[in-house]
């Protein structure tokens, strides 16, 4: 056995000037560990900010704030730069402060002058860089025959770790594994995270198989008057007030409705590990609109309207040519 050790240099990485008259940015790469902090710096001409956000494995996919992997860039949310009277910007990454962990693997840096996210850099000035970001390991060397090990999930696309090192994503085959007990971890967004051990025999195929338990999270649903019926991603949920519990994290459609009352309709987010209130004040529909959505009329108008007719035909009569005079 072999314990590798690693002394690893400050890093410092110099990210292409963003040239905001629409020339080209350059691009880099560096290899890191997750926990080291990474200083970045460049240049940004005719731009006092520049927006940092951050796209990888098991990350949402336009991208998140370097200091936040929770704060989505496509809701608003990014690592703001000021950029100094040189036109020189740094920021100095912290890999273990940013409001969970990173899974090993490779990520993109992005450097814009706006807050654009990635689904919408068309017309933006932009630079990347490249980050791999992997954890220390021990390296066995063995005269055994080696085996393999296969390895899925439900779902799939689950980024994989073998031994703390990112291996890739499910389905995938690693072969020439020496023989040994092996500790895999499955992880994608908006999973609870799965632990295996997975012992490797000397010429045979280790299957392993990850069923992954989506994170969940609630609404507690209040309607101003209560008794509203409530309805989620199409699926009737009950009469407010009320919580709805163990619901998929992420973006869903809400629905309420009441007599009387204009009905609304507006997505909300269930955040992991959380219970969101969710207020909405009901508006009333006014007798007018529900006359009209009827079809139907006022009494007070309809009468109105008979009056004036009767009068119209009266007059017609009375004032026909060759009547004058006449009784």
């Amino acid at each position: 056995m072999k314990i590798i050790y690693t002394v690893r240099l400050a890093i410092m990485i110099m990210i292409g000037c963003l040239l905001l008259a629409g020339g080209a940015a350059a691009s880099g790469s560096i290899r890191a560990y997750i926990g080291e902090t990474i200083p970045l710096q460049g240049y940004s001409y005719g731009s006092s900010t520049v927006w940092l956000f951050l796209t990888g494995p098991n990350l949402p996919a336009h991208g998140v704030a370097l200091n936040n992997i929770y704060a989505r860039a496509d809701e608003g949310h990014f690592t703001k730069v000021n950029v100094d009277s040189n036109d020189h910007w740094v920021y100095k990454w912290d890999t273990s402060s940013i409001g969970g962990r990173l899974d090993d693997g490779t990520y993109t840096v992005w450097v814009v002058n706006g807050p654009n996210d990635l689904s919408s850099l068309s017309g933006a000035d932009y630079s990347t860089i490249t980050v791999t970001l992997g954890t220390p390991g021990i390296a066995i060397t063995t005269s055994m025959t080696p085996g393999s090990m296969v390895i899925s999930s439900s779902p799939g696309d689950a980024s994989v770790v073998v031994n703390n090192e990112y291996k890739g994503k499910t389905p995938l085959t690693l072969e020439g594994l020496d023989p040994g007990t092996y500790n895999v971890t499955f992880s994608r967004f908006g999973y609870h995270k799965f632990f295996t051990q997975v012992n490797v025999e000397p010429g045979s195929v280790s299957e392993v198989t990850a069923s992954l338990a989506q994170e969940t999270g609630g609404l507690a649903i209040s309607t101003s008057p209560a008794g509203a019926r409530v309805t989620l991603d199409g699926a009737d949920a009950g009469i407010s007030p009320m919580t709805i519990p163990n619901l998929p994290a992420g973006s869903h459609m809400l629905n309420v409705s009441l007599a009387g009352y204009t009905p609304q309709e507006q997505p909300v987010n269930v955040i992991a590990n959380q219970t969101r209130a969710v207020n909405l004040e009901l508006i009333p529909v006014s007798p007018f609109s529900e006359t009209r959505a009827a079809g139907l009329l006022p009494a007070t108008l309809l009468a109105g309207v008979t009056a004036v007719l009767i009068a119209v035909v009266y007059r017609s009569r009375h004032h026909e040519p060759g009547m004058k005079g006449r009784r």
